[in-house]
């Protein structure tokens, strides 16, 4: 079985279909799934969806591109909703430097802050890093006393990065980008890091893999990840499924 350990159900793309495609996951293979939240809003929805369906838990955590309007009050929002059985981790946070906004200062402030809840919380993080490798591990490293567990969501860095992140104790996760074409550094990323460290995701609904890249992407498609990497390692891809299935129950305290 499978575990995409990165979606977004509660996405409007999937308002048309979303209890058609969840209720077939199973069948297709896909065990468990972690929803993770943007902003403050989806915080609710979210619960839902993990009280409709045993397979899917749940994440809190406000988006960098969402965070410009936070407040320390809604760090109680977060904290409440981490209290809940199946929110199993504060994310995804992080930092996106593509577009400017908001300001750096205010992304890292709320990062830092986030961090230090989930550690606060004794719970793993889920880290958006988008143009920003350096103030990410920078932050990750120096915040919430070093204590910092979880996850790096879509790797985009280095094979150096991928050590730090490595010798921080914390997974790395690959998406539909490792099947792109032009994905050399996620492949030597791939490559470097030990199987055991290693979550299987989708990122749905974005980022659709090789062959059906440019559509709506969903949690059915992430077998063509798992294939990839299991080419890329030169193992099995039941191999491949079944440790990364391990690791996300593992990275996110899921018995």
């Amino acid at each position: 079985m499978l575990f995409d350990s990165h979606a977004h159900y509660d996405d409007k793309q999937f308002d048309a279909d979303r209890d058609e495609i969840l209720s077939s996951m199973r069948e297709n293979n896909v065990g468990l799934i972690m929803n993770a939240c943007s902003a403050l809003e989806d915080i609710p929805v979210i619960e839902n969806l993990c009280e409709k369906y045993d397979f899917i838990y749940g994440a809190a955590g406000v988006h960098p591109s969402d965070c410009a309007g936070l407040m320390e009050s809604d760090m109680e929002i977060i904290k409440k909703a981490c209290t809940k059985e199946k929110i199993k981790a504060v994310g995804e946070i992080g930092l996106d430097y593509f577009y400017g906004e908001p300001e750096r200062s205010i992304q890292k402030k709320w990062f830092a802050r986030q961090i230090e809840l989930a550690v606060e919380l004794g719970m793993p993080v889920i880290v958006h890093d988008r143009e920003a490798h350096f103030d990410t591990i920078d932050l990750l490293k120096h915040s919430g006393d070093g204590k910092v567990t979880g996850v790096l969501h879509c790797f985009s860095g280095s094979r150096e990065m991928a050590k730090e992140v490595l010798d921080m104790g914390m997974y790395i996760a690959f998406g539909g980008t490792l099947t792109f074409k032009n994905a050399r550094r996620a492949v030597e990323a791939a490559e470097y890091v030990p199987l055991d460290r290693i979550l299987l995701e989708t990122d749905s609904p974005y980022l659709a893999p090789v062959p059906v890249r440019g559509k709506r992407n969903s949690s059915l498609y992430i077998h063509f990840v798992a294939e990839k990497l299991a080419e890329i390692k030169g193992l099995s891809v039941l191999d491949v499924e079944d440790a990364t299935f391990e690791n996300a129950k593992r990275c996110f305290g899921i018995d």
